[in-house]
């Protein structure tokens, strides 16, 4: 942790760079984002995988049940991706 006087002294070098270098945080912010959708998309695809062993193990019944999740979390991803274009 940052003491107080360091904090804000903190706080003035991200406002100066911000100011003189706007594509630079441009860039991290892509970064961030980009990674979130990485997740995401892993997520997903866990998710999918894990179906047809949930409907053998815990029955058909919970297996569409989630199913009808991750439809959910399909369009969710969709409009995550859609909204990004």
């Amino acid at each position: 942790m940052l003491s107080k006087e360091d904090q804000i002294r903190f706080e003035q070098i991200t406002r100066e760079l911000r100011a003189s270098d706007p594509r630079f945080f441009a860039r991290l912010d892509d970064r961030h984002r980009i990674r979130r959708r990485r997740l995401m998309m892993a997520l997903t695809i866990a998710l999918w995988t894990a179906v047809p062993a949930l409907a053998v193990v815990a029955g058909g019944v919970t297996g569409a049940v989630y199913a009808l999740i991750l439809l959910g979390n399909a369009a969710l991803v969709w409009q995550i991706r859609r909204r990004r274009r």
